[in-house]
């Protein structure tokens, strides 16, 4: 696909990710707004191998979602990929549904991982990727992680083990927007220098904005012998919607009247989307 294929994707996933937060009222949406663009370049720019009519299709890439709570940007690209119908969305966190707050595997036909506990989807990756090298296959093993997750001992646990192991099958992706639950990162945690800490443990190291589908995908694409590369991904927290942007408030928070304009205009809803969203919900 090119750039402005891509870009248009990452659009309507924009848009899926509020729908599904409108029916549900609510969702973690500065989380997933942050990571939408990622997520749209590895389905939708020729980068992830995958076959929606045969999820579990063995020499398929996979892809963890490790920070879990933004599920609902991995379930819009799912469902554009054509893994299940868009209008399944609506049924976000509704009774019987399988989309629940946090992706489950084997309940949606695409998650690779159960995630939402922070600090294990790297953990998890290692052991793919390196069951995929012992069995001599092509899948490449992607894992994304939150930058707030990266306080979790487990990560630098597996960052330590990763290198060792000589996985050049694994690319991480730091979803690196710079704030957690509540407050900015460093407020919590000190993180800097955080790329030299990957360096240090053996990484191959990348740095991009994490919002412009090139340099997105020209680093997915990196592979160094015997190294995994990790990315740490420039973003924005809220991307998309003005008053969410670089606010710590939403991370999981509902926009009032006032703002659902305002975020309406931003994402591109047309006035019969809008419409449709408040018959569903």
């Amino acid at each position: 696909m090119t750039t402005e294929s891509v870009e248009s994707k990452c659009r309507e996933m924009r848009k899926l990710i509020f729908a599904q937060a409108y029916a549900a009222k609510g969702a973690h949406m500065g989380a997933a707004f942050s990571v939408t663009d990622i997520l749209g370049t590895l389905y939708f720019g020729g980068v992830l191998r995958y076959r929606p009519d045969d999820p579990w299709w063995e020499d398929r890439d996979r892809l963890i979602l490790s920070k879990g709570h933004a599920g609902v940007a991995l379930y819009a690209a799912l469902a554009l990929a054509g893994y299940f119908d868009a209008d399944y969305l609506k049924t976000f966190c509704q009774p019987g549904s399988s989309l629940g707050g946090h992706p489950k595997i084997r309940e949606v036909p695409g998650v690779e991982a159960s995630t939402g506990a922070l600090g294990h989807g790297l953990s998890f990756g290692i052991g793919i990727a390196y069951a995929n090298k012992a069995d001599n296959r092509q899948s490449h093993m992607y894992v994304i992680l939150g930058d707030g997750e990266c306080q979790e001992g487990s990560i630098w646990e597996g960052a330590l083990s990763a290198p060792t192991l000589g996985l050049d099958n694994l690319t991480v992706v730091v979803d690196h927007n710079k704030l957690q639950a509540m407050d900015a990162l460093e407020t919590i945690v000190q993180m800097k220098p955080f790329a030299d800490k990957w360096k240090a443990f053996g990484w191959n190291v990348v740095e991009i904005d994490g919002h412009d589908p090139d340099e997105i995908r020209q680093a997915l694409l990196i592979r160094e012998r015997g190294k995994p590369t990790v990315i740490v991904a420039h973003t924005v927290k809220g991307k998309g919607v003005s008053f969410m942007e670089n606010v710590p408030i939403w991370h999981y928070r509902m926009p009032d009247e006032k703002e659902l304009s305002v975020l309406f205009r931003e994402l591109g809803f047309t006035q019969e989307e809008q419409r449709e969203l408040v018959l569903d919900k």
